[in-house]
């Protein structure tokens, strides 16, 4: 199974919280892999943010709260003006290398830095502070993330999703078929229990 997220996107945080139970339960291990949604969605559909989309923002204003009541996760609304993810999606990738295992444990820490706290994810100082709350090298991750070689990680890693049609976060793909939005990980759990898309007898 390969997850598809950015810290930036809510309803990743939400899929988060439970993608790698759900691949447990049936013997699956999970792939994360970031991306950046302002690439898949401002330059390659070319469409506006969620919240900057008329009609749509209110919505999702509205929606982001009960999902995540619904899923019994904390979550909050907070200001996303001027947050981006670029160093600490870069810090993923290069932690990843080592110790993917280690990686995760930095990007739930991320996610509920962002989304459960409030605290801001974009500077480098950020990312240090969530790698001090993993138990990973604040100081090695810092030095790595300004480099040409941290940059291309993630740059390879926009490519293989925009070149995979990953349109948007979160993005699942499991057996080859691919699984867009948290809402929809009820078809996850039929593929992974059922194998097919054959309804189940009642």
């Amino acid at each position: 199974m390969e997850f598809f997220f950015d810290f930036v996107s809510p309803y990743a945080y939400l899929a988060s919280t439970r993608i790698d139970a759900l691949a447990a339960e049936h013997g699956r291990e999970v792939d994360w892999k970031p991306t950046l949604i302002g690439v898949t969605i401002l330059k390659v559909m070319g469409m506006k943010p969620l919240m900057d989309t008329p009609l749509k923002s209110s919505y999702i204003a509205h929606d982001k709260p009960r999902m995540a009541r619904l899923m019994g996760v904390p979550l909050v609304q907070r200001d996303m003006r001027g947050v981006n993810s670029v160093a600490a999606l870069r810090a993923f990738l290069w932690l990843k290398q080592g110790d993917p295992q280690a990686a995760r444990r930095f990007a739930r820490e991320v996610f509920e830095r962002l989304w459960v706290r409030g605290l801001d994810i974009t500077q480098v100082e950020d990312v240090r502070e969530a790698c001090i709350a993993t138990g990973v090298d604040a100081d090695a991750v810092a030095a790595a993330i300004d480099t040409e070689a941290g940059k291309q990680l993630l740059r390879s890693a926009v490519d293989e999703a925009v070149a995979r049609e990953v349109f948007g976060v979160p993005y699942v793909v499991i057996d080859g078929e691919p699984i867009w939005g948290v809402d929809r990980l009820w078809m996850v759990e039929h593929w992974l229990r059922h194998g097919s898309w054959e309804p189940v007898a009642r």
